[in-house]
């Protein structure tokens, strides 16, 4: 055969989730309760079993889990290959500085022609 599609039951579905390792637990519960498949823990992966699940379905119900647990702020999902991969953004540092506020806010001053 010349062109061969590709069988998914072959595929085998990776999540890897960087360093959200904590959330492992979290993430293959949420998986296996929305998706009904069968989730299995590897070092820092997850390794999804289906038969008929596509990388990008996967990556729809990972960003699903992402935006539910509040760290869309911090992380995006992106997919190569098979694998899901939950990224952290570049330059996600907080500031520890706080302005000085030595005067009046200059909403109050305004507000009362000062």
């Amino acid at each position: 055969m010349l062109f061969r599609h590709k069988n998914r039951s072959n595929i085998g579905l990776q999540v890897d989730l960087g360093d959200l390792e904590n959330e492992k637990e979290n993430l293959s519960s949420f998986l296996q309760s929305n998706l009904h498949v069968s989730v299995a823990p590897a070092q820092n992966k997850l390794i999804v079993k289906s038969e008929n699940l596509s990388a990008q379905e996967l990556r729809r119900e990972v960003i699903k889990f992402v935006y539910h647990r509040n760290l869309n702020v911090t992380h995006w999902v992106s997919v190569d290959g098979s694998t899901v991969k939950i990224n952290r953004f570049k330059g996600n540092a907080k500031k520890k500085e706080k302005r000085k506020r030595d005067s009046l806010h200059q909403t109050a001053i305004q507000s009362w022609g000062l």
